[in-house]
């Protein structure tokens, strides 16, 4: 066990060789997380592009009700897949009795009102409640009915039935025909978080894993992978003092890492776990968007640039037709082959940026 055995399954575990259709790679990953910030285009679908044929920036968005995903929040927020919702839901609301969700006059006016209207915008809420303003989770200010949409879906009663130019729509949820025990959940959750960032570092997914469960109880982060690791679920190894644990079922890759190059989103799988990242490939990546400008170092979204299976750079690119800047860690392959991969995924970009 070495860290070239971990960077060469980190990549063959994260990345498919041959990509599917939308559906099969959603239906591998379970969850996608998903971020506003479009430079050069959304997390999701920079994440999605690299294990979907022929996706094009907004295929998730554009096919969503036909998909039958949902928006949730696992370890962060984003699409989950159906068979995810049993585990995710009910959440414990920590002003709840018994956790259950502690209705008010307002949440049920809202769920009754979006219950009558089968789909609901926001602006369709505050045309009938009013523009009262609340603080909001971020300490801004947001219109009390958005808040309480947002609470209502965070609790499993409302889902997201899909977006226009960007915004939730809501309607009624449909609550799981049979609540599963604590211990299935949390364990079931582990395990999906283990896969998609395998080989995860344990204080990692320790961590990880905690805010996943926390909404659950029964047991920490901590307590679910060392019962996951007694029943051999997951399996664990020790490079260079660090412990890496990753579902046992995963099968080790025997073939060598493919000759081209990926510019992966800052929240792709591969990228996520930024401790494993430093450890694997000797630099760390920041994500700078909320840096002020004078003190970025990479760029505003630079995206890490995976070259066969080591990260050697970063690339910038502000979004349709604008130009692909790279920037290296310790210099330029000097290789063709590496140039021909970088014109090539440079071309890929564009292409998926362009119309669909």
């Amino acid at each position: 066990m070495s860290l070239a055995w971990l960077r060469s399954n980190a990549v063959a575990w994260a990345l498919p060789r041959s990509p599917g259709s939308l559906a099969e790679a959603l239906a591998e990953l379970e969850f996608v997380q998903a971020d506003p910030i479009r430079s050069p285009a959304r997390a999701q679908d920079l994440i999605l592009r690299h294990r979907v044929r022929g996706y094009r920036a907004g295929d998730l968005e554009r096919d969503y009700r036909a998909l039958g995903i949902d928006e949730d929040l696992l370890y962060a927020y984003g699409y989950t897949v159906s068979r995810l919702r049993p585990y995710l839901h009910p959440r414990h609301h920590p002003r709840g009795t018994d956790g259950e969700f502690p209705h008010d006059t307002r949440s049920a006016e809202v769920l009754d009102f979006v219950r009558e209207r089968g789909i609901a915008h926001p602006r369709d809420l505050q045309a009938h409640f009013g523009h009262r303003g609340v603080v909001n989770a971020w300490g801004g200010t947001s219109s009390a009915t958005t808040v309480a949409l947002e609470e209502l879906h965070r609790y499993g009663l409302l889902r997201v039935a899909d977006r226009v130019s960007g915004i939730r729509r809501y309607e009624i949820a449909n609550l799981p025909e049979v609540v599963l025990g604590p211990d299935e959940r949390r364990r079931a959750l582990a395990l999906r978080v283990a896969r998609t960032l395998a080989p995860a570092t344990e204080s990692t997914l320790a961590a990880t894993v905690n805010r996943v469960v926390r909404s659950i109880g029964g047991a920490t982060g901590s307590a679910t992978i060392r019962e996951l690791l007694a029943t051999g679920e997951l399996a664990a190894e020790t490079v260079d003092g660090v412990r890496y644990l990753w579902p046992a079922d995963l099968v080790p890759t025997d073939r060598p890492p493919q000759t081209r190059v990926r510019f992966l989103a800052p929240f792709d799988p591969l990228v996520w776990d930024r401790k494993r990242f430093g450890l694997l490939w000797g630099w760390d990546y920041r994500f700078e968007a909320y840096t002020p400008v004078a003190q970025r170092v990479r760029g505003y979204y630079a995206m890490p640039m995976l070259w066969r299976d080591r990260v050697i750079g970063w690339a910038n690119c502000a979004g349709p037709g604008g130009p692909v800047e790279v920037g290296y860690v310790g210099g330029s392959p000097k290789s063709r082959a590496f140039a021909v991969a970088l014109d090539t995924e440079i071309q890929r970009l564009q292409t998926f940026l362009g119309p669909s």
